[in-house]
């Protein structure tokens, strides 16, 4: 089990192929002191193929697709037995049923080493509607399916469970965790309603929008208080964060990196109240809810270069984490103190030129080590 009272570390060793990069990433990750592989579960990835080119970033192969993704599951049982925790950072229960979200939780617990992680969240409009699925009401789906999932961890004999969703009808789970191997929640969440859910279900929060200090203070204090009205320790929630930043060998070179098309980009996928907090108008509208909402085949190139256009990098700056690794390390401090307790770093900058790549590698591996100092 991750524990909630020190601090840890995650890197994204993502679901693309080819395996190989996977691997070696998961190699690096154990060797390096992070605690947790993360894989992701997606079909499409936000990257248009319009735009995936080396105009874009170093890392568009000629002809490649951006859109190849293993399948979460398979791959998770594959990397099992590397002496890491292995968690999914997030799936949803609109294409996988929650039984089926729980047998494989509970499946995973046998075959990995150490505790697997569910990331799990209400989902992203990109993996549903254009396979034909319904992204109606996502929370309240969300809700039931953590219920739902509760239920097979902690039951005893036949489930019954009616909702609006899902029905179980002397519905039988009777597979067991690993003795010590329990496996367990993280919950994407932002609003409210995923913020209550949170402190109700989870066993961590893994949200992955910008926030301030303030803003993760006030909703971590919020997920603390729902978990202590349903009578759950509410020191026991892993507080995690999946953090997109932007880091440069100098401050002026992290400052070019932000102009950079992968960063601006990037900066798309923030919803528009975001955007509104820093005085601006969201190309694609006030109500969009950024990367939930973002369908890339639904975007021509024009469109996205205008959009990337309009980004203030004056204003990005101020929104997001960015700098050396020395002072992004004393930014984080900020929300360690506050009771950040796990970081996974994802370096949009890696995607500028191969050189920032591997320089965001060593730097992520080098702030995690800082964190973990104190």
């Amino acid at each position: 089990m991750i524990d909630s009272t020190r601090f840890t570390s995650g890197i994204t060793v993502g679901t693309e192929p080819p395996l190989g990069r996977i691997k070696m990433l998961t190699s690096v990750a154990t060797r390096t002191g992070f605690d947790v592989a993360w894989v992701v579960d997606h079909f499409l990835g936000f990257f248009p193929r319009s735009i995936w080119d080396r105009d874009f970033s170093w890392a568009a192969s000629p002809g490649a697709s951006p859109h190849q993704y293993y399948d979460y599951q398979a791959l998770m049982g594959y990397l099992a037995r590397r002496n890491i925790h292995i968690g999914v950072g997030v799936t949803e229960p609109i294409r996988r049923h929650p039984v089926l979200l729980a047998q494989f939780a509970l499946t995973m617990s046998h075959l990995a080493r150490r505790a697997p992680i569910l990331g799990i969240g209400s989902g992203e409009r990109e993996n549903v509607e254009p396979y034909g699925l319904s992204f109606d009401r996502p929370v309240s789906r969300l809700e039931e399916a953590l219920q739902v999932i509760r239920l097979c961890f902690d039951a005893d004999g036949p489930i019954d469970f009616k909702g609006e969703f899902f029905s179980l009808d002397r519905a039988v789970m009777d597979l067991r965790p690993k003795p010590d191997n329990m496996p367990q929640v993280w919950i994407a969440a932002h609003g409210p309603r995923m913020l209550r859910l949170t402190g109700e279900y989870g066993d961590g929060w893994y949200p992955t929008f910008p926030m301030t200090p303030g803003e993760f203070e006030s909703d971590l204090a919020t997920i603390r208080g729902h978990a202590t009205r349903v009578g759950r320790d509410p020191a026991a929630i892993v507080p995690a964060w999946q953090l997109f930043g932007v880091i440069g060998r100098s401050t002026t070179h992290a400052r070019e990196l932000l102009d950079s098309p992968p960063v601006r980009f990037t900066s798309l996928l923030a919803p528009g109240y975001l955007w509104a907090q820093a005085g601006l108008d969201h190309p694609f509208g006030a109500d969009y809810r950024g990367m939930i909402d973002f369908v890339p085949q639904d975007y021509t190139k024009a469109q996205l270069q205008d959009a990337m256009a309009k980004v203030d990098v004056d204003v990005l700056s101020q929104m997001i984490i960015w700098g050396t690794p020395d002072s992004i390390a004393e930014q984080l401090r900020t929300y360690v103190d506050l009771g950040l307790r796990h970081l996974v770093l994802q370096p949009a900058s890696a995607l500028v030129s191969k050189r920032d790549a591997l320089f965001s590698l060593r730097a992520s591996v080098a702030i995690q080590r800082t964190l973990r100092r104190g």
